[in-house]
């Protein structure tokens, strides 16, 4: 009979517990993933009980107190605190999604961006993710003279792009996906196809045929399998299946 082990630092804990004061009255517990690199132990989760009535409504506001009143060595990113940066991006309640727009309903669970190397705490290691970023060329690529002015877009070549510029690259939705959890080497991911699809959709942009040439590939592209799991957790309200579906389409074409 197989037998199967979790690698170390797989097996998470139970970490301290840190009580509210005597005098609050409405209390929300936080269990927070806690993992120091630092040191050769397991993972745990930390509980801390945080009163509502002196705290803000989002999960992020939470966290800082916690950062800030109770134990300041818990570690996190985060930015802009308005959904626009993505970097306070973590699975809350088991769904991916942005701390500074997740509003406190109760009790909460707060751990890292799953299926990711943990750097600390509540920080994933984003390296491999940036380097798929970077390796689309996210950036405009022209052939022709450049124009006195600006590279000029009709209000209708600009709506292509709608749902697409928007994406903040906060991770959600390749980390929701399982797919990429298994293939994280190889395929590329909702956002990076997403932002890929972004610049093929460009009217600006001459690199139509090299972007797609580079996207068919076996595991870049064609390891989604519509599960749709990004589309539901892009705290965003993207589609990145949509544009996904599109780039096959393309593709597809240059067939006929």
């Amino acid at each position: 009979m197989a037998e199967f082990t979790l690698p170390k630092n797989s097996k998470i804990g139970k970490g301290k517990h840190y009580k509210a004061a005597n005098n609050a009255k409405n209390v929300a517990k936080f269990d927070v993933y806690r993992w120091n690199p630092e040191g050769d132990s397991n993972p745990v989760m930390d509980t801390f009980e945080i009163d509502r009535d002196n705290c803000g409504p989002m999960v992020l506001d939470a966290l800082l107190q916690i950062k800030d009143d109770v134990d300041s060595t818990l570690t996190f990113r985060r930015s802009c605190r308005e959904g626009i940066c993505g970097s306070c991006a973590m699975n809350i309640n088991g769904t991916n999604t942005l701390a500074c727009t997740c509003e406190i309903t109760g009790d909460t669970k707060v751990t890292p961006l799953p299926h990711m190397e943990v750097v600390k705490d509540l920080v994933p290691d984003l390296s491999n993710f940036y380097a798929q970023y970077e390796s689309i060329k996210p950036w405009l690529q022209t052939y022709s003279a450049a124009p006195t002015k600006e590279r000029l877009q009709s209000p209708e070549e600009r709506e292509e792009l709608t749902g697409l510029d928007e994406c903040i690259l906060c991770a959600c939705c390749s980390t929701s996906c399982p797919s990429y959890w298994w293939n994280s080497d190889k395929y590329l991911g909702p956002a990076v196809l997403l932002q890929a699809y972004r610049w093929i959709a460009d009217s600006r942009d001459e690199a139509t045929s090299e972007r797609l040439n580079e996207l068919e590939d076996p595991f870049k592209l064609y390891r989604c399998h519509t599960i749709m799991n990004c589309t539901k957790t892009c705290p965003k309200g993207l589609n990145p299946a949509k544009a996904i579906g599109k780039i096959k389409e393309l593709l597809a074409e240059r067939l006929l």
